[in-house]
């Protein structure tokens, strides 16, 4: 089960709980909580895992361009030695060496530039799903504890009211 899942279960236990009664208070077993948790403990590293993944593999493609980038000049290096020994074949030559050496700079950098927009769309993706989370989930679960804390409070209140009354009614009683 994926982390989203896992929180979606916590929220059905807690939804459907048995309520404790006169204290707003649910009842749910401990022990599948626990479990669920220790899910959720287990799935988080392979997204952070994924994370790293990208990284590392941005820093390959790179470094692949920049292999790419200099076999390309060498071998129009090459190529222009083999035809220096005329000079119009020279002039040809180092044009084309500077064509190459052109198109491989703007094929490197347009190669960064994808390779960028590629790891920033990942990246944004992980932190769409995070927030998801973040909202759908602890957002719920935080509104949930709090009408819980609120239904408890209220409980107490009325139990204090409840208190007082009987004092006051025993305080006239014995003054009758």
């Amino acid at each position: 089960m994926d982390v989203l899942e896992l929180l979606n279960e916590i929220n059905e236990i807690v939804d459907t709980a048995s309520g404790v009664p006169f204290t707003g208070k649910i009842l749910v077993d401990g022990n599948e909580i626990q479990e669920i948790v220790k899910e959720i403990s287990l799935a988080l590293p392979n997204d952070i895992q994924q994370a790293q993944w990208i990284k590392a593999e941005r820093q390959q493609i790179i470094d692949e361009a920049k292999k790419q980038h200099e076999l390309v000049v060498q071998e129009g290096q090459r190529q222009a030695d083999a035809l220096v020994e005329e000079s119009e074949i020279t002039v040809r030559a180092k044009s084309r060496a500077a064509d190459l050496s052109r198109q491989t700079e703007t094929a490197v950098r347009q190669l960064k530039l994808d390779t960028y927009d590629y790891i920033d769309k990942i990246l944004y993706d992980f932190q769409e799903k995070m927030e998801q989370m973040n909202v759908s989930y602890f957002g719920d679960m935080f509104t949930s504890l709090q009408k819980t804390f609120e239904g408890i409070n209220q409980t107490v209140q009325n139990n204090r009211l409840e208190i007082k009354d009987l004092a006051y009614k025993t305080h006239m009683e014995e003054n009758e």
